[in-house]
């Protein structure tokens, strides 16, 4: 009985739904008339946002991205895309310090196959080859952020 009392509960974490918030593609190079066999160059833009909803226990995560493709040669445009993938997810057992990592780095990896999924059909259903993302270092990602904000924060020493 000592030994259930001195282990903390395991987190649990369920998704609760996930959706597209937000979405914009341009289909920029058939707009011109011009023809999409070039070699394209995808710029990929990637940002986190969290929030707590209402309701106990319940949060939500989105992924935004922003992506280029131009041509590699003459860096004509070719489309871009922009979206925003709302992940909710009720979420229990974590300590308040470990909730911020928690929901930009975990929450995320959830969700990420979907909105890969959702970026192919797009890029395909506007014309173009299915954009098949890579996977995404939310770790990495989430460390580069605090450390951004900590550089912003402290004074630059002369």
């Amino acid at each position: 009985m000592a030994e259930e009392q001195a282990t903390p509960p395991q987190p649990q974490m369920r998704v609760l739904g996930q959706y597209v918030r937000d979405m914009s593609f341009e289909n920029i190079v058939a707009q011109k008339g011009a023809a999409p066999d070039v070699q394209p160059d995808v710029q990929v833009q990637v940002n986190l946002d969290a929030k707590k909803r209402p309701v106990d226990n319940q949060y939500e995560t989105a992924i935004k991205l922003n992506i280029t493709s131009k041509a590699k040669e003459g860096d004509t445009v070719l489309f871009v895309l922009e979206i925003d993938y709302v992940g909710m997810f009720h979420i229990e057992n974590v300590p308040d310090d470990q909730m911020h990592p928690f929901l930009l780095i975990e929450c995320p990896r959830m969700i990420f196959p979907f909105l890969r999924r959702v970026v192919s059909d797009i890029t395909r259903d506007g014309g173009f080859p299915p954009l098949n993302l890579e996977n995404i270092d939310f770790i990495s990602l989430y460390r580069n952020e605090i450390a951004r904000r900590q550089n912003e924060a402290s004074p630059a020493d002369a």
